[in-house]
């Protein structure tokens, strides 16, 4: 978590640089606001994980000697095969074009989005892939 954490902090720096670069040319206060929402927002992951890396114990990416065995095979369970992530898509894009043109359509999106999560949380329960 060391190497992950210094890797934001360096980003942090680079978006603080850049954010004063760019207001020095432009005198734009949107996107010097973004690039410096940005320089906190790597500031912020990189403090969480080098504080927390204080408390853990030597993870295979930061020492030199390790070998990639060492590292946790296991990262979770990932479906190859689910179609529900484009409903859930096509949910967030109707409830984000419904707070541009309609409220009717925001109402719809959440229907939508509401029926295909169940549809995605029990995907494993019935079906041909049911357990």
């Amino acid at each position: 978590m060391k190497i992950s954490g210094w890797l934001f902090a360096l980003g942090a720096i680079f978006f603080f640089g850049v954010a004063a670069i760019y207001f020095y040319f432009s005198r734009d206060e949107i996107g010097t606001t973004g690039l410096v929402m940005t320089g906190a927002l790597a500031f912020l992951v990189a403090f969480y994980m080098l504080y927390t890396g204080k408390r853990l114990d030597a993870l295979p990416e930061d020492r030199d000697n390790a070998d990639i065995d060492e590292a946790d095979p296991e990262y979770g369970f990932y479906s190859p095969h689910s179609w529900w992530p484009l409903p859930v898509g096509f949910a967030a894009m109707m409830i984000a074009l419904g707070f541009i043109f309609a409220a009717w359509l925001v109402v719809l999106g959440l229907c939508v989005l509401f029926v295909s999560l169940i549809g995605w949380l029990f995907e494993y329960y019935r079906g041909a892939f049911a357990r």
